[in-house]
């Protein structure tokens, strides 16, 4: 592995936040995305950050000491939710290359700030953040040293595109392969756990002799990479090359198909920005002009450019869930519509398997599967609790009560009533230090 970022190294007293692992048995309806087992009478005891034991509350014992007992009727207990493909400091309503050249660092850090809440309060557990400059490098600095509470950050530092490539104005340029592994270097160095690549925009980018580069250099330094690719020749290309994983897919060939099944690579498909720009209400609060509006929704409508998705899904590909959140239009707490449009279009085959392309298979896809994405014993206790049973109902994962990570409970969510007599209550999210 390679040498530690030099933020590591530095010395910390305490960090500003102190964690509180609690001690905890839920009695309650859970979900394991990982053997798609319910157990509707069930139960998960936590201790020292970590499941010490999974069942059916008929196993347990009649005498529970120094334990904390949640018993809940009508919620249902899962593993945190991952968003495999965000963007920390985008807010998702000013115009991408503007903020990425004119927000001052310091507007970048409370941007990824204020995601990161987002983020916690709609159960997110882990956040793949794939890049706007440097900022994601510090907001993982940030969360590690107890700087501030947020998700788990797996993040790639710069994306790595060519000189003047798609979306350069908040990448790292370079050209030729001897840049390329520089660039590459500089991300290992400061502290990225992967590399993205801008692959293509509408035409193919990077020479053959970058592009081997920059997956070789990858690759010697013990991290994996991932590409923005979006169409089948980009698809078939990186591949051919050695890409570990895809960013939004696109229309392919049932060769490219094959061929990314074969190597068993997995496909980021991010269709939020397409499904939230189709909502008109919500496109024109964003100011999105009405020709795009009017083509998201033929898009969303007719669905035929997705059929190699679904074609791919059918094919054994794996399928990981993320939103692209941070684009125009798509909030960092904006889970549901991205997998109901999974759910319809049929890239996962119903709510169990898009839970499980948040859950256990985005854990695998993200290097963190021995640690999390599933309830195990012995697994770290990131997890959630909403009120509802969301493989019936998939809405029911906007009703998060309770978020988890390694134990520490960050978010709580009560029902609260104004006054005695009124029967509507209103929602107090408290954020748990």
């Amino acid at each position: 592995m390679p040498e530690a970022a030099p933020w590591k190294f530095r010395k910390i007293l305490r960090p500003l936040f102190d964690e509180n692992k609690e001690n905890i048995l839920f009695k309650l309806r859970i979900i394991d995305p990982k053997s798609l087992e319910i157990i509707e009478n069930g139960f998960v005891e936590i201790e020292g950050g970590k499941i010490i034991k999974v069942g059916e509350q008929s196993q347990l014992s009649k005498e529970i000491k120094n334990k904390k007992i949640i018993e809940l009727k009508d919620h249902t207990l899962l593993p945190g939710l991952m968003n495999s493909h965000a963007h920390l400091a985008w807010d998702g309503t000013h115009d991408l290359a503007q903020q990425s050249m004119d927000d001052a660092v310091e507007i970048s850090a409370y941007k990824s700030c204020a995601n990161m809440l987002k983020s916690l309060r709609a159960g997110i557990t882990l956040v793949r953040d794939l890049g706007m400059n440097k900022t994601n490098i510090f907001a993982k600095q940030a969360v590690e040293q107890g700087i501030y509470p947020g998700p788990r950050l797996k993040i790639c530092g710069e994306a790595i595109v060519q000189t003047a490539g798609h979306t350069y104005w908040c990448c790292r340029e370079a050209s030729g392969a001897d840049e390329m592994r520089r660039a590459v270097r500089e991300q290992v160095g400061a502290g990225a756990d992967l590399i993205k690549i801008m692959a293509c925009h509408d035409t193919l980018e990077f020479t053959d002799e970058e592009l081997a580069a920059v997956i070789d250099e990858t690759h010697r330094n013990g991290l994996y990479i991932t590409a923005h690719a979006t169409f089948n020749d980009a698809i078939s290309r990186v591949v051919d090359f050695g890409i570990d994983c895809i960013e939004h897919g696109g229309p392919m060939t049932e060769s490219t198909i094959e061929k990314v099944a074969k190597k068993n690579i997995p496909i980021c498909t991010t269709f939020s920005p397409v499904v939230m720009q189709s909502n008109a209400e919500i496109a024109r609060k964003y100011n999105i002009p009405e020709w795009k509006i009017e083509e998201r929704q033929k898009i969303v409508k007719d669905k035929s450019r997705f059929d190699s998705l679904v074609k791919a899904s059918e094919a054994g590909i794996q399928i990981i869930f993320g939103t692209d959140a941070g684009s125009p239009v798509v909030p960092h707490d904006a889970i549901v519509p991205e997998m109901k449009f999974m759910i319809d279009l049929g890239v996962v085959k119903n709510n169990l398997d898009a839970i499980q392309s948040a859950t256990y298979r985005a854990a695998k896809v993200n290097k963190m599967d021995d640690k999390i994405g599933s309830i195990e014993v012995g697994k770290e206790a990131d997890l959630i609790i909403v009120e509802g049973k969301p493989d019936q109902n998939i809405d029911d994962l906007s009703n998060v009560k309770q978020v988890y990570i390694s134990g520490n409970r960050l978010i709580s969510v009560s029902y609260t009533h104004l006054r005695a007599h009124e029967t509507d209550s209103y929602l107090v999210c408290r954020l748990l230090l």
